[in-house]
């Protein structure tokens, strides 16, 4: 083949990044899969290289940032990220984002690069000021619902065992939609769902996301049936996704604690009388509770936001702590994972990474 044969056949990426956002067990990884069957896109699976913006706070080479990155979720690996495409001298979280997102898109020759996360939900203002032209489509689920999830997967993955998670959900499912007010304000693309409404049905949801998208709706979207699921953890919490059909909800007993569950609903009811939060704008069992005390809203939020900081530390130790250490702590913690994701900073290190990379199937960045 001709070297401009080999130039036509490379798509004309997309001017931004598309992200797909929600709280945790709101449906992203759901939508990520159906998404991906469209052959215009590729997104990575929770890669979150803007997350790790303080790596590059101090001028690191290519071997060390990616090394990192790595350490963190595996990302490098699960992508089967070619490195040696990437130049030298990226410095900036921009950049490297760019740069790496377009690489695993060129894989799969997508126009349309990016990445789903359920961890950016109350920062995406700060997300497009560093990407003027991102789009985001935006699923929304019932708190309730999210935080039955939660209880469910944490059964096999001590992700979703986190010290006050179910806060974070319950009270970042009312920051993702001050987040999604601020980015119209300021012109930027957003596009919202339901996660009920992409279950029952899909074809019309995703129909729309094509329209907003610009690019026309292709079948398989519709079905999981080969789906690439290869960059996608392991663990029963993504039994779903790993299907090979899209399952509606269906009503199973309740896990939801008796406390959990009214403060969930006093909250709902809050939210439904000042219009903000869609997804609860309908009544519940619970609509009869009264609305959460001014005292309870002021440490609930206080003691929101010292999670969301302690997230913010977290990120902070993984960028600049001794990997060796971060291994060590990993191991004592039980993660059974972490040494495949050493081996590979070891081969960043000496320069024998390649894009012939070992496929990693799971991960955990928990502190």
């Amino acid at each position: 083949m001709s070297t401009n044969s080999a130039e036509e056949n490379i798509p004309q990426m997309s001017d931004g990044p598309l992200f797909v956002v929600g709280v945790p067990r709101s449906g992203t990884s759901l939508l990520y899969a159906l998404l991906n069957q469209h052959p215009q896109i590729a997104l990575l699976y929770e890669g979150d290289l803007p997350s790790l913006w303080p790596l590059f706070l101090t001028r690191r080479s290519k071997s060390q940032w990616l090394e990192r990155w790595n350490f963190w979720n595996g990302s490098v690996e699960r992508h089967q990220i070619d490195t040696s495409r990437i130049p030298p001298d990226v410095s900036d979280v921009r950049t490297a984002t760019e740069i790496a997102y377009k690489q695993y898109a060129q894989q799969k020759n997508a126009s349309i690069w990016g990445c789903k996360s359920p961890n950016q939900y109350d920062s995406l203002v700060p997300l497009a000021d560093l990407f003027p032209n991102a789009r985001f489509v935006m699923i929304r689920r019932d708190p309730a619902d999210v935080c039955r999830s939660i209880i469910q997967a944490s059964k096999d993955n001590p992700r979703f065992k986190q010290r006050g998670l179910a806060l974070r959900v319950l009270l970042g499912s009312y920051r993702l939609q001050i987040e999604r007010d601020r980015l119209l304000q300021r012109g930027a693309q957003v596009h919202e769902l339901q996660y009920q409404d992409l279950t029952r049905t899909p074809a019309e949801e995703l129909t729309k996301i094509c329209t907003f998208l610009g690019i026309p709706f292709h079948p398989s979207m519709t079905s999981l049936q080969n789906a690439d699921r290869s960059a996608v953890m392991e663990g029963s919490h993504n039994t779903m996704v790993r299907g090979e059909t899209i399952v509606a909800s269906r009503k199973r007993s309740e896990v939801l604690p008796a406390k959990l569950r009214n403060k969930i609903e006093r909250y709902k009811n809050l939210w439904r009388q000042q219009d903000v939060d869609g997804a609860t704008s309908h009544a519940s069992e619970g609509s009869h509770l009264p609305k959460p005390t001014l005292l309870e809203r002021v440490y609930d939020q206080l003691l929101y936001r010292v999670l969301r900081s302690w997230d913010s530390f977290v990120v902070f130790v993984y960028c600049f702590a001794p990997i060796k250490l971060l291994a060590a702590y990993r191991t004592w913690k039980g993660d059974p994972h972490v040494m495949r994701f050493a081996s590979a900073g070891e081969r960043f290190r000496t320069g024998t990474g390649s894009d012939n990379q070992p496929q990693v199937k799971q991960a955990n960045n928990v502190a």
